[in-house]
């Protein structure tokens, strides 16, 4: 099976063991997508001493309950990564007012039989070339993690619209406000999951 994970590091010349590791995954499966180039461009941005690992969940099929026992490889991984990653950052466009089938199929998979985002903190980031830039889809994927039991950061929001006009096909960005509000909620991210790492100690 081909390797699914990409990993970008950003380390700061830190140990690796002291490293907050997030999980990374949405984009789109579109190559050069937008999504995804706002991703890549997170991992860039990721706070001192830590890294994005991105998750290619392009392999994962669809659910079914009936091999739910017995699920595909990729699911194995996946859900493996979830649970030992420190938390979770999700790109999402927006597909006909909500959140894209491929991006829903893979929460499905990670829900059951065991729900490994139960009590991971996480983050959200939409994009879209429309006006609302992806904010409805956005809304749709929280309400998920409601469910779910995990705690995603709320603020600041970051919802890139119009985003062919806001990042060109090399991924660099011409708008400052999307960059610092990414950047932002990178750091509330991080520091979040270390308050709790620190509760748990």
């Amino acid at each position: 099976m081909n390797e699914i994970y990409l990993r970008i590091t950003h380390l700061h010349n830190m140990n690796q063991n002291s490293e907050t590791v997030i999980t990374g995954f949405g984009g789109s499966l579109r190559k050069g997508s937008f999504s995804r180039k706002v991703l890549e461009k997170a991992a860039v941005l990721m706070p001192e001493g830590t890294r994005l690992e991105i998750a290619d969940i392009s392999m994962i099929p669809l659910f079914n309950a009936d091999h739910v026992s017995d699920p595909d490889s990729s699911v194995v991984e996946f859900k493996k990564r979830i649970s030992e990653t420190d938390g979770f950052l999700i790109v999402t466009p927006e597909y006909n007012y909500s959140v894209p089938g491929f991006l829903k199929n893979v929460i499905d998979w990670a829900s059951v039989p065991n729900n490994v985002f139960a009590k991971k903190i996480g983050a959200v980031m939409s994009s879209s070339t429309g006006m609302m830039g992806g904010a409805r889809a956005q809304y749709h994927l929280r309400q998920s993690f409601v469910f779910l039991d995990a705690r995603v950061i709320n603020r600041p929001e970051v919802i890139i619209n119009f985003v062919d006009k806001k990042v060109n096909e090399k991924g660099e960005f011409s708008d400052e406000n999307a960059e610092k509000f990414m950047r932002e909620l990178l750091k509330n991210l991080v520091s979040e999951v270390r308050d709790q790492e620190t509760i748990r100690k």
